[in-house]
């Protein structure tokens, strides 16, 4: 009996972080960044990427506004063009795992494994080094964030997403669930890749940004980059 108490102790203490993405208390309370420090502007954040048709469709409709790319490892082998691409035009590059799987299930030395992986073909496709991380569906484990954290990465969740890897998600809404309410120091968060959600989404939110940046620039709040703020 007492075994089974501390194995169950022991995966609940594993997966505490979990729920930090959908419950702000638990994101405080183990210090997980959801908002950009000291309240300042508004971040834009892709994930997902680089994809070859979903990026460039992004980066078209951005413009000369400054956004922060999560890039999966695994997707930016098969596309290195981007990842420069992404840079010449003046955005930051940030980490978000080699695979694309769910952190809770996987041992810390795995973990240790693909973030080395990661940063060494970001570095390769010259994207630099990423000093931000966003785990696959914003989920850390106890053991994940420790590790970020000794590797000097900064845990960054986001304040508000867009919801574009649902199925039929259309532009307005995604704007909507973006821009209401927004305020200094929220976090955006977007995909600019259908690698892991709906087939073709990437297309509705390349059509939402246009009413995104219009509603935050209405509201006088400048985008920020990650870096600059951490």
């Amino acid at each position: 009996m007492r075994t089974r108490r501390l194995i169950l102790l022991g995966a609940a203490a594993w997966c505490a972080p979990a729920p930090a993405p959908v419950l702000p208390a638990v994101a405080a309370a183990l210090r997980i960044a959801r908002r950009l420090p000291g309240n300042r502007g508004v971040a834009l954040t892709f994930d997902d990427g680089p994809h070859p048709e979903g990026t460039p469709a992004v980066l078209e409709a951005l413009g000369g506004v400054k956004a922060t790319f999560f890039l999966v490892g695994e997707q930016v082998v098969r596309w290195p063009d981007l990842v420069a691409r992404i840079g010449a035009a003046g955005h930051e590059i940030a980490l978000h795992g080699y695979r694309h799987r769910l952190l809770l299930r996987r041992t810390p030395s795995a973990l240790a494994r693909d973030l080395d992986r990661a940063i060494a073909v970001i570095q390769e496709a010259g994207g630099g080094t990423p000093t931000c991380y966003r785990p696959p569906y914003g989920v850390f484990s106890s053991g994940a964030l420790a590790l970020a954290r000794r590797r000097g990465l900064f845990p960054l969740l986001w304040s508000r997403w867009g919801r574009d890897w649902e199925r039929g998600a259309t532009p307005a809404e995604i704007a909507r669930r973006l821009t209401r309410d927004l305020s200094a120091g929220d976090v955006l968060l977007l995909h600019d890749a259908d690698h892991y959600s709906s087939p073709g989404s990437w297309r509705a939110t390349a059509a939402a940004l246009p009413a995104v940046i219009e509603a935050v620039a209405n509201r006088g709040l400048p985008f920020e980059g990650i870096v600059q703020t951490t």
